[in-house]
């Protein structure tokens, strides 16, 4: 075990049918540090962090705090000993108030009433701890993603814990709200905290954290006790097990006609009316800070939100679309950012996810289901994808955020569709994953599908797409080639020229 450490992960095993999530994992965390969590998706960082919080009990190994040997066997034992962990999806209440969600479980109250006062009081301070400028009495369900985000970390420090877990907490935040965090996690980190911090984001490895730790296939691969030295590309290599040269692996390939021709089209979220075009066969960025407008254009196109103005044009015929059955009728799919929410159906198999619009060419007499060619076709697509699970009736919820996403895909790879809307297709997942995930989107496209892709990471958008649209503040600033479309360009699009600097620092 690792000497001097407050928190050791002491041989922690753990098994689920057909996999074994963790192998025997030993590596520990000193106070003041915060220690960073490293791996592809399904490497058993997300595992490890349930063992730590009592979701999940291990088969073997212990874990050690403070000297002491402990068991969790549920989250509030967890929570008693000091121990708190902020998972990237979400666990809150949509119907409750943020002050509310906030003190969930240790609500103020004297003689069974709860004190509105003390805990709108309460409330209010510890958002204002984080930087946010949230009312209390807000429902929860109506503040945007990246606020829910940052009332699910004010949530958990809440707890005053010791040891604290962050799983890739800055997914869904603005650069505004991402530094504040950091001063959070600093402060804490001043105060003696220990401080567990998984991303896939090597910029926030270097900005917030002093040493690493890096997983592959559930074993403990190395431990960095400093970062001083320890290169990109050498955690990379730990992580995948392989040296990753280009993750991108761009290529340029010939377009057809225009397939989609999107005009004037406006709605919530769009602050003027937007209009472009995408051909068959090509890659279209859309890139912009959270609130620029780019996940709800998405929703206007796929009639996820009614549209209010403009028209839209799938080959050369006009479209009415009233809601999502219209677009995917005439093969106008989407992935959403959210896709543990909006994107798959948890209790689900893999292939039930699969095959949910694949389905209807393998019934027959137009209802009977034919279970062998859904299988057939599961199977063939997992294979493509190279999709880990342990089989094809696995619930989809107990694979990896990179899997589920490729299921997602596969879903649309398995049917005959025109054009592919992609909304931050990439979030959550690590560096080789998401080489995968391009890999899938290049296919799509050489296929003669139009691709949208919404992206939040500049380098991701500069790398994957042919040409990129800028939005801004709810309006479509401009639409760049390949060949002009640099960091530089793309900025002063998004932002006006006076707070350039700030974004370019954060990208």
């Amino acid at each position: 075990m690792a000497e001097g450490a407050y928190l050791q992960f002491d041989g922690i095993t753990k098994t689920f049918p057909g996999v074994k999530a963790l192998q025997d994992v030993r590596f520990g965390v000193a106070e003041g540090s915060v220690h960073a969590l490293m791996g592809e998706n399904g490497a058993g960082k997300s595992t490890l962090l349930k063992v730590l919080s009592g979701v999940n009990i291990p088969d073997g190994g212990r874990l050690v705090i403070g000297g002491a040997p402990r068991s969790f066997t549920t989250t509030v034992d967890a929570l008693k000993a000091g121990v708190a962990v902020i998972y990237q999806e979400l666990h809150l209440v949509p119907e409750l108030s943020v002050a509310e969600n906030l003190y969930l479980g240790h609500l103020p109250a004297a003689g069974g009433w709860v004190n509105r006062g003390t805990l709108h009081e309460n409330a209010y301070r510890q958002l204002q701890m984080l930087g946010e400028a949230i009312d209390p009495r807000a429902r929860l369900g109506s503040l945007p993603i990246g606020q829910r985000q940052m009332v699910e970390i004010a949530k958990a420090l809440t707890h005053d814990a010791k040891i604290i877990a962050f799983d890739e907490p800055t997914s869904s935040l603005s650069s505004r709200e991402t530094e504040q965090l950091f001063s959070v996690i600093r402060r804490l980190k001043e105060q003696g905290k220990v401080i567990l911090y998984v991303s896939h984001r090597m910029d926030e490895i270097e900005a917030v954290c002093d040493a690493a730790t890096v997983l592959r296939d559930g074993r403990h691969v190395e431990t960095f006790p400093s970062l001083t030295g320890v290169t990109r590309d050498m955690l990379v290599q730990k992580m995948v097990g392989r040296k990753i040269e280009d993750v991108f692996h761009y290529t340029p390939r010939q377009h057809g006609p225009i397939a989609l021709k999107v005009d004037g089209l406006a709605g919530p979220g769009v602050r003027e009316p937007v209009s472009f075009d995408v051909k068959k066969g090509e890659i279209l960025g859309f890139f912009g800070l959270i609130g620029a407008g780019r996940s709800e254009l998405l929703k206007l196109i796929y009639g996820a939100t009614r549209a209010t103005a403009g028209s839209i044009t799938l080959e050369g015929t006009p479209l009415r679309i009233r809601q999502p059955r219209d677009a995917i009728a005439n093969g106008i799919v989407l992935a959403p950012e959210d896709r543990k929410r909006e994107g798959i159906i948890p209790i689900a198999s893999v292939m039930e996810n699969l095959n949910i619009d694949a389905r209807k060419r393998f019934s027959g007499l137009g209802f009977w289901i034919r279970p062998s060619a859904e299988r057939q076709n599961a199977a063939e697509q997992v294979t493509r994808l190279a999709v880990k699970t342990p089989s094809l009736t696995q619930p989809i919820k107990l694979l990896s955020g990179g899997n589920q996403q490729k299921i997602i895909l596969a879903r649309w790879l398995s049917s005959n569709v025109k054009v592919v809307l992609l909304d931050e297709p990439t979030r959550g997942i690590d560096v080789g994953a998401k080489s995968e995930i391009y890999s899938i989107i290049y296919r799509l496209a050489e296929s003669g599908v139009a691709v949208i892709v919404v992206s939040s990471e500049l380098p991701e958008a500069l790398g994957v797409c042919d040409r990129i649209a800028v939005m801004r503040q709810g309006m479509l600033a401009g639409i760049l080639p390949r060949g002009e479309a640099n960091q530089e360009n793309v900025l002063g699009l998004a932002l006006p020229a006076a707070e350039e600097s700030e974004l370019r620092k954060a990208v």
